[in-house]
């Protein structure tokens, strides 16, 4: 509305956006832009991308047991992501194997390979390291902040 009178109000960036400084989204957002950035460089070095990372962990947490790709898909952080397209990637990085459910035919399950589990436990260590050096914080405000991130959680659809 404010572009039709020639003049944005103070606080607004000129792409009618957030408030970031030059246009972007505001200050919360791009903490977690910088977050994400930082931890996909650290998971580039492994060839990997966020979402690749999120399936590895996934089926390390059933390991040695395999996972039907729904169950990977209903895991997922990010919900859109494309579930067999990233498995597909994983398979032919050799970081994950593909079998059929001998109880049921129509599901495909994934395990994790002994290389995805070396990769998975490598960029694990370096994320870890990397959150450590990027924030700060003592055992109190950890705990407050798992349970403030449990409340936004149980109330997700």
């Amino acid at each position: 509305r404010w572009m039709r009178f020639g003049r944005r109000p103070a606080g607004v960036s000129p792409t009618g956006g957030g408030v970031g400084r030059w246009g972007g989204p505001g200050p919360r957002h791009s903490r977690a832009w910088w977050l994400k950035t930082s931890m996909s460089r650290e998971l580039k070095e492994f060839g990997l991308t966020h979402e690749q990372y999120n399936v590895l962990r996934i089926l390390k947490g059933k390991n040695p047991d395999a996972m039907c790709v729904k169950d990977i898909a209903s895991r997922m952080i990010e919900k859109s992501s494309n579930v067999p397209r990233i498995i597909d990637r994983l398979v032919l990085k050799k970081l994950v194997k593909r079998s059929t459910d001998m109880k049921d035919k129509r599901h495909t399950l994934m395990a994790l390979t002994a290389v995805g589990i070396t990769i998975l436990d490598l960029s694990t260590k370096r994320t870890n390291q990397l959150f450590e050096k990027l924030i700060e914080m003592d055992e109190t405000s950890a705990s407050k902040l798992n349970e403030l991130l449990e409340k936004v959680r149980d109330k997700e659809v």
